[in-house]
């Protein structure tokens, strides 16, 4: 029998907001969309990315077929960036599951950034809209809807080669503040949308800003003051998520003060929670990639166990991979719920 006393939207609201829930939710901020959902609503996966009825019927399907306790939309990391100029591939014409990428950048500067006089009806963003609505009146009162967003670093080399982009901040980092600038004031106003639409919790992607490809002392100069603009504005109960070597920037991201803290594998999470103490809350987050792509069943339980020590939920580390099977999203929703 159940020991579930709250819906999946109030746990994992309430847990989001800090307050005491009867179990960690079982949820992801990014994208999670996998082949038995797309397969069983017949959803081509190229046109669920342009298709708000059809975006918004996979996201519900990882609820309604897997007890996933969340409906989060988009799918692909291109949507800000295609709606200020970036042009995308979708893969029309190759077989299997791929993500939209961008082909063709637009950015060299500043000035090059060419805002939409209306972003609500600028590239994929009204069907972004459109999906969290569809969500919000078939799921609302019983599932948090959730979107995400680009941070403003990970956003520009998006728009800008990422060469170019890390070059420029390294060796003219106010020219990189100036498209920051502007990045963060357009990512604020996306948010804003998505909430009206309904969406309930919103998470801010900052992966490009990983110790893995920038200095700690880059990060807190140069990209952590757009951090905490953003997320001083946008919309809550709202997470920041930064995956790859996180270890030592948690303190800078904890001090952005997003509700929640999201890390990848490659996280300490129990160094991290010495760091910055008991009351933030820290999203551990397993590779979806290895555990639930690559692993096999019987491996998914025992490659969980090693994410709880220091953290307040486990999640994905990253979008999960299309290409899951039914058996191993089912033991990953199993076993998150009976921890």
């Amino acid at each position: 029998m159940s020991k579930d006393t709250m819906t999946s939207k109030e746990r994992v609201l309430k847990f989001l907001r800090g307050e005491k829930v009867d179990r960690p939710p079982v949820f992801s901020g990014m994208g999670n969309v996998i082949k038995p959902v797309l397969d069983k609503y017949n959803i081509p996966f190229q046109q669920a990315h342009r298709n708000p009825e059809l975006m918004a019927r996979a996201a519900a399907g990882m609820y309604k077929d897997f007890g996933f306790e969340c409906a989060v939309v988009p799918f692909d990391l291109g949507v800000e960036a295609e709606s200020i100029g970036s042009v995308m591939n979708f893969y029309d014409d190759v077989e299997g599951l791929l993500y939209p990428t961008i082909k063709e950048k637009c950015v060299k500067t500043a000035a090059d950034i060419k805002i939409p006089a209306d972003i609500s009806k600028a590239g994929r963003i009204p069907v972004v809209i459109e999906a969290i609505s569809r969500l919000k009146d078939e799921l609302g009162d019983k599932v948090a809807i959730g979107t995400h967003i680009l941070g403003p670093f990970t956003l520009a080399g998006q728009l800008q080669e990422l060469d170019e982009l890390l070059e420029e901040s390294f060796i003219a980092p106010e020219k990189t503040n100036a498209i920051l600038d502007v990045l963060s004031c357009y990512i604020i106003e996306v948010f804003k949308l998505y909430e009206k639409a309904g969406a309930d919790y919103f998470t801010l992607r900052e992966m490009g800003a990983t110790s893995d490809v920038m200095s700690p002392r880059s990060f807190k100069s140069l990209v952590k003051p757009h951090l905490v603009r953003v997320i001083g504005e946008m919309p809550r109960p709202n997470i920041l998520h930064i995956c790859g070597d996180t270890n030592h920037i948690i303190e800078d991201m904890a001090q952005c003060a997003a509700n929640a803290v999201s890390v990848d594998h490659k996280n300490r999470v129990v160094d991290s929670r010495k760091k910055v103490g008991d009351d933030v809350i820290i999203l551990s987050g397993f590779d979806p990639v290895k555990i639930l792509h690559q692993g096999a069943r019987e491996n998914v339980r025992p490659g969980l166990e090693t994410m709880w020590e220091g953290a307040n939920a486990v999640w994905p580390g990253c979008d999960i991979w299309p290409e899951v099977t039914n058996e191993n999203m089912e033991e990953l929703t199993a076993a998150l719920k009976e921890h």
